[in-house]
């Protein structure tokens, strides 16, 4: 089948939404028009650099739009000009105005990894891991007005084994996002010729996430073993796990497991302002 001929844009912006892309790339599916957010400061030089789906997009010579806000039409006036099969959405962290879920004639396709209605919201993986949910998967489905809401038109259910569980939360989220790429790249040609019946979700089952702060990463040593390796583990990236130790400095915790006897072993730190020691070594300076 030639997927080149589809018409669409992909609406996205973090390293997540760089696993889809490539997962539609792997499956001939590239789209006309890539729109993310503005360039920012990034890194630890906060050097203004583009997003990562902007980057992705460059090297394939892909036309990029960068609008500050979508609430004014003008910001995709230029997308009018078209007549497109569908939109992609992949974590671009902005709410689609119904004028932009209008312009396709198959609308807005959205990758959310969880198993809708479950874990709405914007950090699904992330939830599960606290959760301790080692059953999750991916979700296709159409956006509409409200968050998370829209039909479901697949669904990959996706069991992490015993022995790798918990998982961190960027390992989950890569796995998630690359099945989502594929789920999604089998749905479209099923879905723009009509032989997929979109399905409303079961609104009453459905639960919400968050956005997580970087309090809510801090670890009470003295709490449950188990749950903190799940916070440990989730929160690996931004916010990172954390605790406050008798000097009062703070300490992420970047490598932890838990022994047979169920006692939390925690293996490496970075104690503010140093580089990453081993626990051993950190508690020798105590």
């Amino acid at each position: 089948m030639d997927n080149s001929k589809y018409k669409f844009v992909f609406f996205g912006t973090p390293d997540l939404s760089v696993h889809v892309l490539n997962a539609l790339e792997a499956n001939g599916f590239l789209p006309a028009v890539v729109v993310t957010a503005p360039d920012r400061p990034r890194g630890r030089g906060n050097v203004v650099s583009p997003s990562p789906v902007a980057a992705w997009a460059v090297e394939r010579g892909i036309e990029t739009l960068k609008p500050e806000t979508l609430k004014d039409p003008a910001a995709l006036a230029e997308l009018t000009n078209t007549e497109w099969d569908f939109f992609v959405v992949a974590m671009y962290n902005k709410i689609l105005p119904s004028y932009v879920l209008k312009m396709p004639k198959r609308g807005c396709i959205n990758v959310h990894p969880s198993l809708l209605p479950k874990f709405r919201g914007p950090s699904p993986v992330l939830s599960a891991i606290l959760a301790d949910e080692r059953t999750t998967g991916v979700s296709i489905m159409l956006l509409d007005a409200e968050m998370d809401h829209g039909p479901v038109l697949a669904q990959a259910r996706i069991e992490i084994e015993p022995e790798d569980w918990p998982m961190r939360g960027s390992q989950l989220e890569e796995l998630l996002s690359t099945e989502g790429g594929n789920l999604l790249a089998e749905t479209i040609p099923q879905w723009v010729e009509g032989t997929v019946t979109p399905e409303e979700q079961n609104h009453a089952e459905a639960t919400y996430t968050k956005k997580f702060e970087k309090t809510e990463a801090l670890i009470d040593l003295t709490n449950d073993a188990h749950a903190n390796l799940l916070k440990i583990r989730a929160f690996d990236k931004s916010p990172r796990a954390y605790f406050i130790d008798a000097r009062g400095t703070r300490v992420i915790i970047t490598d932890a497991e838990q022994a047979e006897d169920g006692a939390l072993t925690i293996l490496s730190v970075i104690p503010e302002g140093r580089g990453e020691i081993s626990y051993e070594e950190y508690t020798r300076n105590l």
